[in-house]
């Protein structure tokens, strides 16, 4: 059985808030935010928080995560957005090694405009490489490209766009992926069909490799297939529904891999820990 949690408050404290998250769930992974997701500020931790998150996830065997800052886009015609990006990566990645957390999850991001398109994955090359160097050299963990759900030029929705994103840093080692089943349906990849959730990691490990999936975002969709909508679900609520999230973890490129749910929830957490008991019971016995 595969780590499974969902994505956990950081208001009030970072180990105050996302340690009762996971005694409320029964999560044995996370995913917080170590600054403003929609916004550039950069904050530093609060090193007792740090230590208590770091022991805490080590004392329950909980696997933590860090989603950077939603504003990042590497493949930016404007500098300032990419430097701005750059900074903000840099930051979630040593901010990740302080807590112990495995990878930085980050969006593809976009070209924005018809103009750019052609030179975009040029800007990704240029910022995304030396900083993957700088992140094996000081030890931090890996970045995790997430493909969006579509639109806006993005460089990658659907996960066959994985291969040229990886082409473009020389398929370097700290390069992983995350993959978001709401992106992916609103993508255009039919994850509801009988056999539709195996076709499509079927077509992410030929894009990008079969050791390159690290994590899974867990998500229902409010939208059709195809919508380029990103509007996530509690799980089986959705227009994706249950099943395709059993053929997600039979799936070989699945196993071991964590998963995260960032569907709606209360303040009591008791969707999220619904929805965790869905995937564990939906999960292969042997």
């Amino acid at each position: 059985m595969p780590d499974v949690g969902g994505h956990a408050p950081a208001a009030g404290g970072l180990a105050k808030a996302a340690l009762r998250y996971v005694a409320a769930t029964t999560a044995s992974a996370v995913q917080v935010y170590v600054s403003n997701p929609r916004g550039w500020a950069l904050t530093e931790g609060d090193p007792k928080q740090d230590d208590g998150f770091l022991k805490g996830c080590a004392e329950h065997g909980v696997t933590a995560y860090v989603h950077a800052a939603l504003l990042v886009n590497l493949g930016s015609p404007t500098e300032a957005t990419v430097e701005r990006s750059v900074a903000t990566l840099s930051h979630a990645l040593r901010r990740a090694h302080a807590i112990g957390a495995r990878g930085v999850v980050f969006h593809a991001g976009s070209a924005v405009d018809a103009e750019h398109a052609e030179r975009a994955f040029a800007t990704v090359r240029r910022v995304l490489l030396p900083l993957l160097d700088r992140a094996a050299a000081q030890g931090w963990p890996p970045l995790l490209v997430e493909p969006s759900a579509g639109g806006g030029r993005s460089l990658a929705s659907r996960v066959e766009h994985l291969a040229e994103y990886l082409a473009a840093v020389d398929h370097h080692p700290l390069l992983g992926v995350c993959f978001d089943t709401c992106h992916a349906w609103a993508a255009g990849h039919d994850l509801a069909t009988p056999g539709g959730m195996t076709a499509t990691l079927d077509a992410l490990v030929a894009a990008a490799g079969a050791d390159r999936l690290k994590l899974i975002h867990a998500n229902d969709s409010k939208d059709a297939c195809g919508s380029l909508r990103d509007r996530h679900e509690s799980l089986g609520k959705g227009l994706i529904g249950a099943a395709p999230f059993a053929e997600l973890l039979a799936h070989p490129a699945a196993r071991g891999v964590p998963l995260i749910v960032e569907t709606p929830s209360g303040d009591d957490h008791a969707d999220h820990a619904a929805d965790i008991a869905l995937l564990r019971a939906a999960a292969p016995t042997s």
